[in-house]
């Protein structure tokens, strides 16, 4: 279906619509990516969460660069409110129990797949690409050295949630 069907008889070309399935298809691969990583760990926000979001942001992005608008929309401006929504839906995801916070690491990740999300949306696909390859070793390789380098740090944790379950 093209966007522009029915406005006016504003009609873009085919090439748009064919552009814009690409870069939808793009984003919910590399935020499936993502979100396999957080639903294998167990967190919250997984696979669907992140596609959603990445599509989402992706979505907005190119519809402000729809010709059909002309010069009365900013990109940038669409980018900074998909910024502020993006925000509120990290600062749900984070809880704290005591002294203990959770959810940190799962809102930067809703956060960055949003930013993925506007990447791939403006059509530049190597900086996406290669931003989901770093977010991926970030998750996936940093966190058994953290999890070494920070022993007693994690079993003084991991006794405190206990403690606060009991």
């Amino acid at each position: 279906m093209n966007l522009a069907a029915g406005r006016a008889g504003a009609e873009l070309p085919l090439s748009f619509d064919a552009e814009l399935a690409l870069r939808l298809f793009v984003i919910t691969v590399l935020a499936v990516a993502i979100g396999t990583e957080r639903e294998f760990h167990g967190h919250p926000a997984g696979i669907r969460t992140m596609a959603l979001v990445g599509v989402g942001a992706c979505l907005f992005t190119v519809l402000g660069l729809d010709p059909f608008f002309g010069s009365r929309v900013d990109p940038t401006r669409i980018a900074a409110q998909i910024v502020t929504g993006v925000g509120f839906l990290g600062a749900g995801a984070i809880l704290r129990r005591g002294s203990e916070v959770r959810g940190l690491t799962t809102a930067a990740s809703i956060w960055v797949v949003a930013a993925i999300g506007m990447c791939i949306g403006f059509g530049n696909y190597f900086l996406g690409i290669f931003t989901t390859v770093l977010v991926l070793v970030t998750l996936v390789v940093i966190r058994p050295i953290e999890s070494r380098l920070f022993k007693r740090a994690h079993a003084r944790r991991e006794a405190g949630l206990e403690s606060e379950l009991s």
